[in-house]
């Protein structure tokens, strides 16, 4: 294979200094560099802050200084590495690094151009928490992760629960890893930097944005029977006290794992897609038997379920109980016949998605993991060989070279300044005087993708000013559970348009449309891409200056034995071990309880890529094609603990139902008031326990006996009191919210706002939202540019209804548009309501 230098990957020849400690700021930089940034990374005296394995991969592609920054001299030699970098990161305390002598605002008005990214746990203008101690779990559980998280632990009564997924530092860091980039590619064309704010608060309440939508008046079509299990118990005053076993049987039967003859589970994710559930029910050889007793599949699953000719659609999520039990009773049966490999293998090249369930331990030695470059080999000065994730996003042309990054090194402040000022300053414009408008203005976008992931990276390129026209089918593939409710979401901002690009005339129109725009994004795999004519070449023929965006579930840098495997998030979350880690054993798996806990990471990741091909096509001409997977962005989800080499510790992270921390100082603990708080501390934080009335125990307790005291010690005082006397002694705690509480709080009637001055939560209530249903969401909130505009993107329009107005862009007459729709070319609605009832 030809060797790629680094110098060819598309941020090669900027310059990163990275202050930042933990996961988020070392990871955007990670990425930054994966990319190729020349990055220097600084450390203080003592080391980095976070002792973990996990800095191997953080600090790989980086020169590691360290920097007194208490110190006049520190800050002297921080100033002089500042001077010479592109773009500085951070991630503490608002005004930390201020008051320590690194000011963004005097150092951005000197350099105009400069970047400069803070992440820190609360938004700067929150002043109720932005000087908390915001450790990751602390973040999660005032951000309401851990409260009510999925309807399977609330059925079983476990409630809050902990997941030790850092989960607010993996949506920040790819949050903010694109915002920076596309801060980057507007720069040169404004010659505008300028300091962007991501409060990982925020993030995590972005990435699980598709948790906390609420609809009024939601029809009873789209209840789950978990659902309605838990509204019957609540009203009739009922304990939460299912059992894992039971709970199974309330799941939809293509929605669920499965026991293989081997032993191991194997998870089928194949509700809501027209042929799926077919091909599933075809290959399992039940298809015949279940239609032969009365299973249909309605012709048109977008009329009201009153206007059905039966009471059950296959395909449709979810199915009524009694043909959910029916199929699922069938199904047990039939996959203890082979083993879970053989099953991988029959689905993968069936063209329906289902994966066997893995540990963590397994993908990371897997054979496509390692084949596809997901995980990628390393020898780290400290650790040795070392197994790391792949890269999160990167450019086809160029992503070779991303799979032998170069370990961790140390070295002084003046091999640091040397390799910087080796790097040639790029010429930029020079700072137009009028205010610059979104990263994107100018920018079109073509966006094929359904679900979650794909049509979430574009949706949020419109927040920045990207004009965005989303094609879907003229006849819908998936089932309006899966199209309406999410794209109330990912819709946002966008012109719908409703084409049959297998029609010759729909072919035409979909030319037309790639020919008009800058960017075509789409999620699917390779052998879809050929098909549809987006390969590399063929897109050269339509239009030889527009990037390509790719997202898929297996891909990686390399092609691997199941690249073209279909998949979803939950099927990456069995795929990779985050399912058997969150339900503790093979026998037990459980989806990691939020929706999108992947798609919305890997939507970020697309973006990101996107990002970067805009910043090389501007700096070198060079069209390039980014990619990123849902398996790519696990490495990130799981990053404390998603590494092996040879005297690695046992795979024993926190996992399973009743895991509630970490250890004594770090877990969920019951309040006097019925509450719940989340405490943060570590050893270092022993002798603060003494300043803490009702704790003072604790510091010279032995470490086997911290958690029954501090237990019966909690129970003696409501939340509030702890919370306050925890705060009092800068101990990192929090209450654990519930995201319907937050929601209720933080939300006002929409008002064309962004919601990125409102704190670390904003939410919009739309009374008039074009569905009929009052909506209330989460704001577009989490970036906030002191130059780039952020709009406040316009509700979901209904699906079609810029069908006409965007074949006029392209200059068809109305009697054309007509002509067109009666052929089936094109369509301007596919349902009378917009959301069927």
């Amino acid at each position: 294979m030809t060797s790629i230098a680094r110098s060819a990957l598309p941020l090669s020849g900027v310059r990163v200094v990275d202050f930042g400690q933990y996961i988020a700021g070392p990871a955007v930089a990670m990425i930054l560099g994966d990319l190729g940034a020349t990055v220097v990374h600084v450390d203080p005296p003592g080391g980095p802050l976070w002792d973990n394995p996990a800095n191997a991969i953080l600090n790989r592609n980086k020169l590691i200084v360290t920097l007194d920054l208490k110190s006049e001299e520190g800050v002297d030699e921080a100033k002089a590495l500042v001077a010479e970098a592109d773009i500085v990161v951070e991630n503490f305390r608002p005004g930390v690094l201020a008051r320590l002598g690194i000011d963004f605002a005097a150092l951005r008005k000197a350099r105009p151009e400069l970047i400069t990214l803070s992440i820190p746990g609360f938004a700067s203008d929150d002043q109720l928490r932005r000087d908390w101690r915001a450790f990751e779990a602390v973040i999660a559980a005032s951000s309401g992760v851990f409260t009510d998280m999925g309807l399977n632990r609330v059925l079983m009564g476990i409630n809050p629960s902990f997941s030790p997924l850092p989960l607010s530092s993996a949506y920040g860091t790819m949050l903010a890893a694109s915002a920076t980039v596309l801060a980057l590619q507007a720069c040169e064309r404004t010659g505008h930097g300028d300091h962007i704010e991501v409060p990982l608060a925020s993030a995590v309440m972005e990435g699980l944005s598709y948790n906390s939508i609420l609809i009024d008046d939601y029809p009873l079509r789209y209840q789950t029977q978990r659902e309605r299990e838990i509204e019957r118990r609540r009203g009739e005053g009922m304990p939460m006290d299912m059992s894992y076993d039971d709970l199974q049987e309330f799941l939809d039967p293509f929605y669920r794992s499965y026991m293989c003859a081997d032993g191991r589970m194997f998870y089928v994710v194949c509700p809501s897609h027209k042929n799926h559930a077919k091909r599933c029910l075809q290959a399992l050889g039940l298809y015949d038997e279940l239609v032969a007793e009365g299973l249909r599949e309605e012709e048109d699953t977008y009329l009201p379920v009153s206007q059905w000719s039966s009471d059950v659609s296959l395909g449709v999520y979810p199915l009524p109980k009694f043909w959910a039990d029916k199929i699922a009773a069938r199904m047990k049966q039939v996959f203890l016949t082979k083993t879970a490999a053989e099953w991988e293998r029959i689905f993968g090249e069936g063209l329906f998605p289902g994966a066997p369930q893995r540990w963590l331990k397994e993908w990371i030695a897997d054979d496509h993991a390692k084949a596809a470059g997901l995980m990628i080999e390393v020898d780290d000065p400290i650790l040795g060989r070392m197994t790391q994730p792949g890269p999160m996003a990167w450019l086809q042309e160029s992503a070779e070279a991303m799979l032998t990054p170069h370990p961790r090194r140390w070295g002084t402040v003046e091999d640091a300044l040397a390799m910087l000022a080796d790097i040639e300053r790029s010429s930029l414009p020079a700072p137009a005087n009028d205010t610059p408008g979104g990263w994107l203005d100018g920018i079109r976008v073509l966006d094929l993708c359904n679900v979650i992931a794909g049509p979430h990276s574009v949706a949020y390129l419109a927040r920045f000013g990207a004009e965005v026209i989303k094609i879907d089918p003229a006849k819908p593939l998936y089932d309006c559970w899966n199209t309406v409710i999410f794209g109330m979401s990912h819709m946002r901002g966008k012109q719908s348009v409703l084409l049959n690009i297998g029609s010759p005339d729909g072919r035409v129109v979909f030319e037309e449309l790639v020919r008009s725009v800058d960017v075509v994004v789409w999620n699917a795999t390779d052998r879809q891409v050929k098909a549809m004519g987006l390969d590399a070449e063929s897109l050269k023929a339509l239009n030889r200056q527009a990037i390509f965006c790719q997202l898929d579930c297996f891909g990686g840098v390399r092609t691997g034995p199941r690249t073209d495997y279909l998949g979803y998030d939950d099927l990456v979350q069995s795929a990779t071990g985050i399912m058997l880690r969150f339900g503790g054993s093979m026998e037990t798996p459980e989806e990691h309880a939020h929706v999108g806990t992947i798609d919305v990471m890997c939507g970020f990741g697309a973006a990101l890529g996107i990002a970067a091909a805009l910043y090389q096509k501007s700096r070198t001409g060079i069209v390039g094609r980014p990619r990123t997977s849902l398996s790519a962005l696990t490495g990130l989800a799981q990053i404390p603990f998603c590494y092996d080499y040879v005297d690695r510790g046992p795979f024993d992270e926190p996992s399973g139902r009743e895991t509630k921390g970490y250890n004594a100082l770090s877990r969920l603990y019951e309040t006097a008031s019925g509450d719940h708080l989340l405490l943060c501390a570590s050893e270092a934080d022993l002798l603060r326990f003494g300043k803490v009335e009702g704790l003072r125990g604790i510091v010279e307790m032995s470490a086997s006996d911290r958690e029954a005291y501090l237990a019966k010690a909690f129970m003696t005082a409501p939340a509030g009191t702890w919370q306050q006397r925890l705060r009092e002694a800068d101990i990192g705690v929090s209450l654990c919210e519930n995201i319907e509480t937050i929601r209720s709080r933080s939300a006002r009637i929409a008002d064309g706002t962004p919601g990125i001055d409102r704190g670390s939560y904003s939410f919009s209530i739309f009374p008039n939202h074009p569905s009929g249903h009052k909506v209330t969401q989460l704001d577009p909130f989490a970036i906030r540019p002191a130059v780039g505009k952020v709009t406040a993107v316009a509700p979901a329009e209904k699906y079609g209804a810029s069908t006409r107005a965007v074949l006029r862009t392209l200059n068809y007459t109305e009697a054309e548009i007509d002509r067109l729709i009666a052929s089936g070319a094109i369509s301007e609605t596919w349902s009378e309501e917009y959301l069927p009832s």
